[in-house]
């Protein structure tokens, strides 16, 4: 059964073609893949660059892998269960909050450019949280 973009609700699926949400949860699954990517490949010299142990840049790496695919499987598919998309989004909101705890807490004492490239990813991540969510709505009206 169809549903039409102007009736789907909490638990309904959105139907396919819903520009902004699809492009914000392809694109976070990109950029989220690419960072799981490079923790993975790269964690000796980036756990120098940022001053992150390089055992914890691995495993954030399969974390972000792992959610980065579960975003592009979603994104993929024909229609988008906006309940999912509240779960990206809150998970991308997690990400935030663990990122300024990391800063502010000062954990694993990264360096000028670790802090820097942290803050950076929140920022991008509350912006794709934003997007989802902006994306979502407008499917949904």
């Amino acid at each position: 059964m169809a549903v039409h973009p102007t009736t789907a609700r909490l638990g309904q699926a959105i139907p396919g073609g819903q520009g902004l949400l699809r492009w914000a949860l392809k694109t976070d699954a990109i950029a989220t893949g690419a960072n799981g990517v490079a923790y993975l490949a790269l964690a000796g010299p980036l756990a120098d660059l940022l001053g992150l142990p390089a055992s914890f840049l691995r495993a954030v790496g399969v974390f972000l892998a792992v959610y980065a695919a579960a975003v592009w499987i979603v994104a993929a598919r024909d229609t988008i269960n906006p309940t999912v998309v509240l779960v990206f989004v809150s998970g991308n909101l997690s990400w935030v909050v663990a990122s300024v705890g990391l800063l502010v807490l000062d954990l694993h004492e990264p360096t000028t450019a670790g802090s820097v490239w942290i803050a950076l990813q929140a920022a991008f991540t509350g912006l794709f949280a934003a997007l989802q969510l902006m994306g979502r709505r407008r499917a949904a009206t």
